[in-house]
């Protein structure tokens, strides 16, 4: 295998040149190069920069962090209200952890909102790194978040191994094994196909090869300038690669989940731990149905265990299902009406009582903003029945 390796390293590096150019030359024409989709790319007169020029290190920090797992066009319009409220690092360093949640909400892995908010308080206070150490000294950010930020905004010399990189090298070169499993492998070929003198402009364009043309499936290799050296595509079957291990089937999980209110009308939600994926964040209390017992059963238990309440368990508001990386839950709601107990938070940071025209202020996770929505239209119908 390291033979195989060394062969396609010293292929990769005699073509690198005109791969280089041929890509940038496709990115100049076909390329996500518009303020519209990369405004943080673009200097405050509305410019591509050029190779001396540098950039605001804050966007684009932003951007990075929010590219991490998510696609552009997800991220562009949280991008912009996330400028528009908190438009500085020291604004981010300020604000509340709970309003930089509110920020993020929707954006999934809620752990990158709280690690920039962490490293703002550091930025703040120091100028904006110009190493890769310095960067990867902040947290939340991995080798290849840092070298994107710096060749972006310095225009440094830096590759790049993010997804989309790491799908478009191991089609070019057909490599027959996980490219995880060859991290320094790929590392050491994009850092070779990296042009030296325009290395901001081509790793923008190497993601984007890998964004709108090498995409994961059904790939537009006729429109790739790199098709007649790409060894997948001159195999005929460019989805084969890259090769991946054999996935394991998702854990899958039922949540019965109380929305409890009491006679004031208002709602209970709690606040996770910060620990986990979605750390930090709001909910309506709840837990895992334990073989055999009826929802309502395991509201009510949930609820005692985590709360030290106890509820009327009434109707189902809603039932839903949602899919993370690592699992897949069904989340089935019911309505509670509060019995006893003062709610402490045994399980979580805090609890408190809200009405539920003021749970748009807490920042929840994407599914319970869907319990939010059946919990409004219903109180909505509920008052509209008493009113005919």
């Amino acid at each position: 295998m390291r033979q195989r390796s060394s062969a396609e390293h010293r292929d990769l590096c005699a073509l690198a040149p005109e791969l280089s150019e041929s890509l940038v030359a496709w990115w100049e024409v076909h390329g996500r190069k518009d303020p519209a989709l990369k405004p943080w790319m673009f200097r405050a007169d509305g410019r591509w920069p050029a190779p001396e020029e540098a950039l605001d290190p804050y966007g684009i920090w932003i951007a990075e962090v929010m590219l991490q797992q998510t696609q552009l066009a997800v991220v562009l319009p949280y991008w912009r209200r996330w400028m528009e409220v908190l438009p500085t690092v020291e604004a981010l360093a300020a604000a509340s952890l709970d309003q930089v949640r509110l920020q993020w909400q929707g954006l999934g892995y809620y752990s990158r909102a709280r690690r920039l908010h962490d490293a703002a308080q550091t930025l703040e206070t120091q100028r904006w790194p110009r190493s890769l150490e310095g960067w990867t000294a902040l947290p939340g950010i991995g080798r290849t978040t840092a070298a994107s930020i710096l060749s972006s905004v310095f225009n440094d010399p830096l590759p790049i191994l993010d997804g989309n990189v790491k799908r478009v090298l191991a089609r070019l070169k057909a490599h027959p094994r996980p490219p995880a499993r060859d991290d320094a492998l790929f590392w050491s070929w994009s850092e070779a196909l990296l042009d030296p003198l325009r290395p901001r402009d081509f790793n923008q364009a190497l993601m984007d090869l890998g964004a709108t043309v090498c995409t994961p499936r059904q790939p537009s290799c006729t429109l790739c300038p790199w098709r007649l050296h790409c060894v997948a595509y001159a195999a005929g079957d460019p989805n084969r690669w890259p090769v991946t291990d054999a996935s394991k089937p998702l854990p899958f999980q039922v949540i019965g989940v109380g929305v409890v209110v009491n006679a004031a009308g208002e709602v209970l939600i709690d606040q996770r731990l910060e620990e986990g994926l979605l750390g930090g964040m709001w909910e309506f209390p709840g837990g895992k149905q334990e073989v055999g017992e009826a929802i309502e059963a395991t509201i009510a238990r949930e609820l005692r265990e985590e709360l030290a309440i106890e509820v009327q368990v009434g109707e189902q508001l809603i039932a839903l299902d949602h899919a993370y990386s690592h699992k897949k839950l069904r989340f089935v709601v019911h309505l509670c009406r509060w019995i006893a107990g003062e709610p402490k938070p045994l399980a979580s940071q805090q609890v408190c009582w809200v009405k539920p025209q003021s749970l748009s202020d807490y920042p929840f996770p994407a599914a319970n903003a869907r319990m939010i929505a059946a919990l409004i239209d219903h109180l909505r119908a509920d008052t509209l029945s008493q009113l005919s």
